[in-house]
């Protein structure tokens, strides 16, 4: 009988996890300059091309920042907080899988709400302003495009004024990858400008709730926002 063989993982996977188990135990941390290619290579018994290969995807993922050179900046860098990175990575996830409307639904609904209370309580006059312009930016005669702008904005504005860095970071990647859907969704309405007048209105709720330091009025607006427009997308 003919023993099933299970597929190695590539070379420069072996490299890759190899690096990962260090970053995620702590051995190597932000700011900690890696191994040069050369005594990777040897440590892990693989070439330096898949050393190479392993450095690059982590890189793209804005884990770690590689430097050509012999100065005091050259080499491979462990980046810190490369929060805007895990944004990117996210979004792209998301846009590629079909993940269901429902379920894209309930992950912002989760997100936005826990971002909304917090945001009440400790949001402060400057980021009151800065949703302030938001909605005063959608108040002009509009088209889709430029209003969807405006409205991830004023989203991401409370996520920021929550104060939680992973959670804006989540919501920002969701937005960006549902970007698309909620445009077409806004597009397609036969009224445009009443569909408008009508988000304006909600948005100008959910301030007023927040202004108000209301947390779980400002929940309960966004989340009715969020629902009522994201049905739209399954219809």
């Amino acid at each position: 009988m003919t023993e099933t063989r299970r597929a190695r993982p590539a070379t420069y996977e072996m490299v890759l996890e190899h690096v990962v188990q260090r970053l995620t135990t702590g051995e190597w941390r932000p700011g900690d300059r890696l191994p040069p290619e050369r005594e990777l290579a040897a440590r892990l018994g693989a070439s330096r091309q898949a050393v190479r290969e392993a450095l690059r995807v982590l890189q793209a993922q804005g884990v770690i920042r590689s430097q050509v050179g012999t100065g005091a900046d050259s080499g491979t860098v462990v980046v810190p907080a490369p929060a805007r990175a895990l944004g990117r990575v996210l979004a792209l996830h998301l846009a590629v899988d079909s993940f269901p409307v429902d379920d894209v639904t309930e992950a912002r609904v989760m997100l936005e709400r826990f971002s909304a209370e917090l945001a009440a309580r400790r949001r402060t006059a400057a980021d009151l302003l800065s949703m302030a312009a938001d909605l005063d930016a959608m108040d002009a005669d509009l088209g889709p495009e430029e209003f969807s702008d405006a409205d991830i904005a004023f989203h991401v504005a409370i996520a920021g004024a929550a104060g939680n860095r992973l959670v804006n970071e989540l919501t920002v990647a969701i937005r960006e990858s549902v970007r698309g859907f909620l445009l077409g969704a806004m597009r397609e309405q036969g009224d445009w400008p009443a569909l408008r007048d009508r988000l304006r209105a909600e948005h100008r709720e959910i301030h007023a709730a927040l202004s108000g330091a209301d947390g779980a009025a400002a929940a309960d607006l966004i989340e009715a926002h969020i629902r009522a427009f994201h049905g739209r997308l399954g219809g």
